[in-house]
């Protein structure tokens, strides 16, 4: 142990002489050391000795351990190294410089969807329109003022929709590109689309973007996609769903119908129903008011009969919307009125996308799923609608429409479908049922009707209140009777509210058999003059009796009411000699009967009351006393 520490301090002192040598601490002085020695027992640490690879380098006296603090040398009699570490000198502080403002970012461009501009009110099957969101489309300053080509697709829920309308996107960003379809593997975004057997999308949504197209004239024109609510799902009514289709049809130019497998007869009736409600609501209408109809027939599977794509389409709607002679008037009415409501209407049929795309939960668009006949014909539709050489600009009135101008008339046409001016459209089944009690009510009326007049209608004579009240609820009776007898559809509950309607109408005719009945009353038809002869006799008396004791202003009066009597029952007079002016006669009879009613007849039926009270007291008294007399008589004579 001994020999081990006297190795280590040679090996010490053998350092420490040798980096002595190197830095010229041989010479120094003993007084230096004697210092060194003092600040040592005044308090140092022991440091442990460093081996050759890690030996502090002498700078100036002082061991710095690779850029740390100096340490103290110390020369131990001992042998025994033990260094302290000083303390660094004070750095000068220097003042810290402000920190610099950072950039702010910039905010990132906001991502395109779908944006809702036509709101779905579940509670009241209402629609509104979110003014500040289609604002924000159509007026960007680059396309307000450009021509607006408008598509829009509309059809029943679940069909497809807003999965078609995505790749639509794909190939408007992408039209430089023969392979704007995609890859295999790229899901499809853009209008929110799943599957199943709910709806996804409600009221109409419009995409974000507006696409600025250039076309071969150099002109330039702001495409916009729009996609609509799916028409007939549980929770829409016929007048919602008339509402949606007919604002998509009056607001594009090109409206695709998207149907499936087939053109059946209730999608004609259903797209004849949507566009006449369309066309109710234009104010005027010049030639046709719509323009391109695209019937999209999905799932086509009848290849053998006509070909996939527009010729083999054409050739089918060709010969389903053919007029026959031999046809029914209400199936011609209903292809007549496609054909006046748009200036061009085709037809395109679309094959199966497949079985996985039908089936799997998880489809997201990848194309690999997706059969190849179906890309095929897609990458025919697509260009078909939305190529530059084939874009429709909106028309309204024969004047081309631009962004700025589809913003006020979305807006007027919202407020038209918000108010009660046009008839709410109803399914056939209710229709029916309202022509069908419709019917029954007017025939029973024509029943009550015809009873009545052989009573007292036409040439014959008065007839006695009572007994027309008497008439009249026979008539009546048997009336409902009649209406309830007959096979009416909508059921008990629906044909209760007609049958209100008809007991109202037929209260209502008997208030008219009366009117006419005492017409024939000769009494009834001298009630004017009789009034006015009344007032003009009671105003005289007054005016002479008032006239006679000094009363003048009551007089005049009296001869002023009597005068105007007078002038009145001579208009009278005329009116029904001539028969002009019958709006005079009308009011000098409803002032005369008012006269009648509140004033003359009362009194009448005071005095004639007091009459017949009189008379029966009379006569109750001479009942009385006429026995008591005799009784009084007889006793005499005994």
């Amino acid at each position: 142990m001994e020999k081990s520490v006297c190795a280590q301090r040679h090996a010490g002192e053998f350092k420490l002489d040798k980096m002595a040598e190197e830095s010229g601490l041989r010479n120094r002085s003993r007084s230096s050391k004697s210092r060194k020695s003092r600040r040592l027992d005044q308090g140092v640490e022991d440091v442990p000795m460093l081996i050759p690879p890690q030996m502090p380098k002498l700078v100036n006296n002082k061991i710095h351990l690779g850029g740390g603090a100096p340490l103290a040398f110390i020369d131990d009699e001992e042998g025994v190294i033990l260094l302290k570490e000083e303390p660094a000198p004070p750095e000068e502080q220097k003042p810290e410089p402000e920190p610099e403002p950072e950039p702010e970012p910039e905010p990132e461009p906001e991502k395109a969807r779908p944006i809702q501009v036509v709101l779905a009110n579940e509670d009241d099957h209402g629609f509104e329109l979110d003014e500040a969101a289609l604002e924000s489309i159509l007026m960007q300053e680059h396309v307000r003022d450009l021509n607006v080509v408008v598509l829009s697709v509309a059809g029943a829920f679940r069909k497809g929709k807003s999965f078609l309308l995505d790749f639509m996107l794909r190939y408007m960003y992408n039209q430089s590109s023969n392979a704007w379809i995609g890859g295999n593997d790229e899901p499809l975004t853009g209008f929110t689309w799943r599957g199943g057997c709910e709806r996804e999308t409600t009221g109409i949504q419009v995409w974000s973007d507006v696409f600025v197209v250039e076309k071969k004239d150099g002109s330039k024109v702001a495409v916009l996609l729009v996609d609509t609510q799916g028409a007939f799902d549980s929770q829409s009514t016929i007048k919602d769903c008339a509402t949606v289709f007919a604002l998509s049809t009056m607001t594009s130019s090109v409206q695709v119908y998207n149907l499936s497998q087939n053109i059946q007869e209730d999608d004609l009736q259903h797209l004849q129903l949507f566009t006449e409600y369309g066309r109710l609501a234009l104010e005027q209408i010049y030639e046709k008011p719509f323009q391109k109809l695209l019937f999209l027939i999905r799932d086509w599977c009848y290849p053998y009969e006509h070909d996939y794509g527009l010729e083999g389409g054409n050739r089918f709607l060709e010969r389903r919307l053919q007029v026959k002679q031999n046809q029914h008037e209400e199936l011609q009415n209903v292809r007549k009125h496609i054909h006046a409501c748009f200036s061009s209407i085709g037809c395109f049929l679309l094959p199966h996308p497949g079985l996985r795309v039908a089936t799997n939960p998880h489809f997201d668009g990848r194309l690999k799923d997706i059969n190849e006949e179906f890309q095929r014909e897609l990458q025919e539709l697509v260009p078909l609608l939305l190529a530059p050489e084939n874009l429709v600009e909106k028309e309204i009135n024969g004047d081309k429409v631009t962004c700025r101008d589809l913003l006020e008339y979305f807006k007027a046409y919202i407020k038209i479908y918000q108010g009660e001016e046009l008839p709410h459209p109803k399914s056939m089944l209710q229709a029916t049922a309202e022509a069908n009690n419709l019917t029954a009510v007017a025939g029973a009326k024509d029943t009550y009707s015809k009873g009545m007049e052989q009573i007292c209608g036409g040439t014959k004579p008065y007839l006695a209140p009572a007994d027309l009240q008497r008439y009249h609820e026979q008539l009546r009776e048997a009336s409902i009777k009649q209406f309830r007898g007959v096979k009416k559809m909508g059921g008990t509950e629906f044909s209760h509210r007609y049958q209100d309607q008809l007991e109202g109408e037929l209260d209502e005719l008997y208030a008219n058999f009366i009117k006419h009945n005492d017409s024939k009353n000769i009494f009834y038809a001298a009630r004017t003059p009789a009034t006015l002869f009344a007032v003009m006799f009671v105003t005289y008396i007054i005016a002479t009796v008032t006239g006679f004791i000094g009363l003048s202003v009551i007089a005049m009066l009296a001869n002023l009411v009597m005068g105007v009597s007078l002038l009145s029952l001579c208009a009278w007079a005329y009116v029904r000699y001539s028969g002009e002016y019958r709006e005079v006669a009308e009011v000098i009879d409803l002032t005369a009967e008012a006269l009648w009613e509140q004033v003359l007849k009362p009194l009448t039926e005071q005095y004639m009351e007091d009459n017949i009270r009189q008379t029966v007291v009379n006569s109750i008294r001479a009942s009385l006393t006429e026995p008591v007399a005799s009784q009084s008589s007889r006793l005499k004579s005994n």
